[in-house]
């Protein structure tokens, strides 16, 4: 091939990547003093978040009670002013042109945001502490809560998504569900951040779960591996897309247990005290402390 050919090639082959039409929905076009969103940073967020709230188990520094004020202070500090970039990369994004109704421009809106999910962190703790004990009383193999803080994928899982709810609470555009699905690659437990999760949540071996944005998830719920909670259909509007933002996955009341493999579709309600057998579809309600089984 000669050289002019070569360059043919390549300069057509450059149109073609450039052009219009074969970029629609594919091209995002950074504006100016916005950076983009970055997985490294918000990995690190990560990190520090996990250091911070269960101290001496993540981070890479020695902690006793002489010290802890002091490397919680230090990864704070830093963890204010990570995450308050990222969330104005978040809002560049997703288009914030500098103002909202109250006139704020975007870097302070996405630094009282940052500071108000730092708040924030002293609840996700308490919360995250009743997930360990729930993880450590439900697994006979558990030997201690250290076992469970550091071995677990259920309390990495619900780390990030306990972090990820409240930015979604908060209105952060993007960042919740790079952070979910950061923990979906590390421990396969795919939560959407838009789910409501209560207390004393734990996920048995944790690989396979799915649950969608809309699921309610009450107090004291486990949920074993393979376990799907999603959407029995999708309603479509008059163009033939669906329609967004409607409740489409299953509510579970408190004190329910799902085993294996158990699939639950649709804006249906498992009572309170329900048990859900492996390898089963459930599509209606059921009535609180039933069981139901796959018949042999």
């Amino acid at each position: 091939m000669s050289n002019a050919d070569l360059a043919h090639i390549l300069t057509r082959t450059v149109d073609e990547l450039s052009a219009t039409e074969s970029l629609k929905g594919l091209f995002h076009q950074h504006r100016e003093g916005f950076p983009l969103p970055s997985g490294k940073v918000l990995e690190e967020i990560i990190d520090l978040s996990r250091s911070i709230i269960f101290p001496g188990y993540f981070g890479r520094s020695s902690v006793n009670t002489r010290t802890i004020r002091y490397h919680i202070g230090v990864g704070i500090e830093r963890l204010h002013r990570l995450l308050a970039m990222q969330v104005m990369a978040a809002m560049g994004f997703a288009g914030c042109d500098g103002t909202d109704g109250d006139a704020l421009p975007c870097a302070r809106r996405a630094e009282s945001t940052a500071t108000e999910l730092i708040a924030r962190l002293p609840q996700i703790r308490a919360t995250l502490a009743t997930d360990v004990e729930a993880a450590y009383n439900g697994d006979p193999a558990a030997t201690s809560y250290g076992e469970i803080i550091s071995c677990y994928p259920v309390i990495k899982a619900l780390t990030n998504y306990r972090i990820a709810h409240e930015l979604h609470v908060l209105g952060v555009p993007l960042l919740p569900r790079m952070m979910t699905e950061m923990a979906h690659s590390e421990t396969g437990i795919d939560i959407h951040p838009a789910a409501q999760i209560g207390h004393h949540c734990t996920i048995d071996h944790g690989t396979g779960v799915v649950i969608g944005a809309t699921c309610i998830i009450g107090d004291n719920v486990k949920l074993y591996q393979g376990v799907t909670l999603g959407a029995k259909s999708f309603p479509l509007d008059a163009d033939g897309n669906p329609i967004k933002g409607i409740p489409r996955h299953p509510i579970l009341e408190d004190d329910v247990i799902v085993y294996s493999n158990a699939t639950i579709l649709g804006r249906i309600t498992i009572g309170r005290g329900c048990v859900v057998g492996a390898n089963i579809w459930v599509t209606e309600d059921m009535k609180p402390n039933t069981k139901k089984y796959k018949k042999e």
